[in-house]
Parts: structure tokens; C-alpha cells; sequence
């Protein structure tokens, strides 16, 4: 299932209480569990002023229709097309040394 990145305009996003992130949470799993199996909540990072999130869905219209449903602002949403890491540094050839070890 591919991969998005949603960025969402949240002025004031990093000083959400807890329990104000408990309820915006609950709200996106209820429209979830309304949208079926073919949207994925994964992880979320809150900064200062936007929150940004990952999701796994058939495609973009189900992330922008989550928003929707949700109330939720959906700025600017990406589709996941690489991902890298540490480990990128590394060709195969050293992959494979490393393991053989």
C-alpha cells in the first residue's frame, strides 16, 4: 500500500495538552474505523506550528477524504516514493561484508 506524508497547518500545535492530542487522535481513529482497512494510520510528529503525519492508503483521495471527514487540514500531502536511511550509505558490497561477520 503506498506510503504519504500529510503536512497539516496547526498554529500553536506544539502546545496542545495532552489531553487535546488524546481527543484529536480519537477523532482520526474513529474516521478510520469508518473508512476500513484501506487507510492506515502510522505515526505523527507534532512541531511547533504543524504536524506532520504518515499514512498508509490506496491513494490520495482517502487521505484528503480522512481530513474531510475528520476536520482535519490536509495542506500538503506527498506520496512516499524512497526511503532512505544510515544504512544508504552503504552499497551492497559492504552490506554484505558487514553481515558476513
Amino acid at each position: 500500500m503506498p506510503k504519504f506524508v500529510i503536512e497539516r497547518n496547526i498554529p500553536g500545535a506544539g502546545k496542545l495538552t495532552p489531553e487535546q492530542l488524546k481527543g484529536i487522535s480519537q477523532t482520526s481513529c474513529g474516521v478510520l474505523r469508518q473508512m476500513g482497512p484501506e487507510i492506515q494510520w502510522v505515526e505523527s510528529f507534532v512541531t511547533d506550528d504543524k504536524v506532520y503525519c504518515v499514512y498508509n492508503a490506496a491513494n490520495e483521495q482517502m487521505i484528503r477524504e480522512h481530513a474531510k471527514r475528520g476536520g482535519f487540514s490536509a495542506d500538503s500531502v506527498q506520496q512516499v516514493r524512497r526511503m532512505i536511511d544510515p544504512t544508504t550509505a552503504e552499497d551492497a558490497a559492504d552490506q554484505a561484508a558487514s553481515s558476513s561477520r
